[in-house]
């Protein structure tokens, strides 16, 4: 049984940082994919960030780029979500998500191509 728990969301103000986590259990291969998603009140969830287990690569969201680190620790299974410079735009509740994918595969940004998530956390920026 797969199962994504994320944790670290919270209230920060504009220009704050904050990490995410999320620590996998039962996923059944070593090639998969692991991606951060976000959902704002009344919007459609959006692509983060994502890192192959594979190989290691890493894809961003435009609109987080330069602000956003994805990091993985092999050893614990746990995927982080670096925020810095965050803005009110960010708040969102954050899921966790993750998938098979083939060794050379780009981890797709959407949000239909994974079958596990997380529960989710909430970020909320003041401003």
């Amino acid at each position: 049984q797969v199962q994504l728990v994320e944790s670290g969301g919270g209230l920060v103000p504009a220009g704050g940082s904050l990490r995410l986590s999320c620590s996998a259990s039962g996923l059944p291969s070593s090639s998969y994919a692991m991606s951060w998603f976000r959902q704002a009140p009344g919007k459609e969830r959006e692509f983060v960030a994502a890192v192959s287990w594979s190989t290691g690569s890493i894809f961003y969201a435009d609109s987080v780029k330069g602000r956003v680190t994805i990091s993985r620790d092999n050893a614990k299974n746990t995927v982080y979500l670096q925020m810095n410079s965050l803005k009110p735009e960010d708040t969102a509740v954050y899921f966790c998500a993750a998938d098979r994918f083939a060794y050379f595969e780009r981890p797709s940004p959407t949000s239909s191509r994974y079958k596990y998530w997380g529960q989710g956390t909430q970020v909320t920026v003041s401003s």
